[in-house]
């Protein structure tokens, strides 16, 4: 399922669930900027499940599996722009309530790597990883769920059925905040778009890398990575712009 038909060297439908998992990502941080486009918050809950699953779509890839060693690029890139977005994101989010969503991501790696190939070395990583999580869950973007959704993910990847539930369960419980499920209860639509966006993000990307995807789609390379950060910087400078021009 993951591998590239005959002739292609790269995964269309994986790049294609990254290019929605960037751009759901900057449509949800529009609202830092234009407080009225609050509603971009429901696709927005998209693009971390989308990460996610590209992380385990590209553990689960022949190339990164079979008896070879831990992506150790990879991990040290997600580790690098952790530390390099954190500063970028909280200029844009003022009032953060946790750290960007970077670390959460390189626990996540981590993990889905020990599920993905359990062998002596990922498997210490894995079980570091989730006691990592585990402790510093209030500070994680999505928390501990977060964490172990790649690896869900994997699992879901590796066992097709039944086990797409893994994924849902821990999205829901990744994006899990009070106040929702309350309005829920008082019919508030917004809340329910948002809970049932959550459940739909899995099935949606799943069935998204299941297609054969004949049509070329531009490939997401490493910048990507400088995206993250800089999608911060811009909007913050857009929103200095908008104060200056306004006063």
């Amino acid at each position: 399922m993951l591998t590239p038909p005959a002739g292609r060297t790269r995964n269309a439908a994986l790049d294609l669930l990254k290019w929605l998992a960037l751009a759901t990502m900057l449509f949800d941080h529009l609202r830092h900027v234009w407080p009225s486009l609050y509603w971009l918050y429901i696709p927005g809950r998209l693009a971390f499940p989308f990460f996610c699953l590209a992380i385990a779509a590209n553990l689960a890839r022949p190339s990164a599996g079979g008896g070879k060693p831990f992506p150790l690029r990879y991990l040290g890139l997600l580790v690098l722009f952790a530390l390099l977005s954190e500063w970028p994101y909280r200029l844009l989010v003022v009032t953060p309530q946790s750290l960007n969503v970077m670390p959460t991501l390189v626990l996540g790696l981590l993990i889905a790597g020990g599920v993905g190939q359990p062998n002596g070395q990922r498997r210490w990583l894995a079980v570091t990883a989730v006691l990592v999580a585990l402790v510093g869950h209030p500070w994680l973007m999505f928390g501990l769920a977060g964490a172990l959704l790649p690896a869900a993910f994997i699992y879901a990847l590796q066992r097709p059925g039944a086990s797409w539930v893994w994924p849902v369960m821990l999205c829901l419980a990744a994006n899990y905040w009070p106040p929702f499920y309350i309005d829920a209860t008082r019919g508030d639509p917004f809340a329910w778009s948002v809970i049932l966006i959550c459940m739909a993000a899995p099935l949606l990307g799943l069935w998204l890398l299941r297609q054969p995807l004949q049509g070329e789609v531009p490939p997401v390379r490493r910048w990507a990575y400088l995206f993250y950060p800089g999608h911060f910087l811009l909007l913050v400078a857009i929103r200095e712009w908008l104060v200056i021009s306004a006063s």
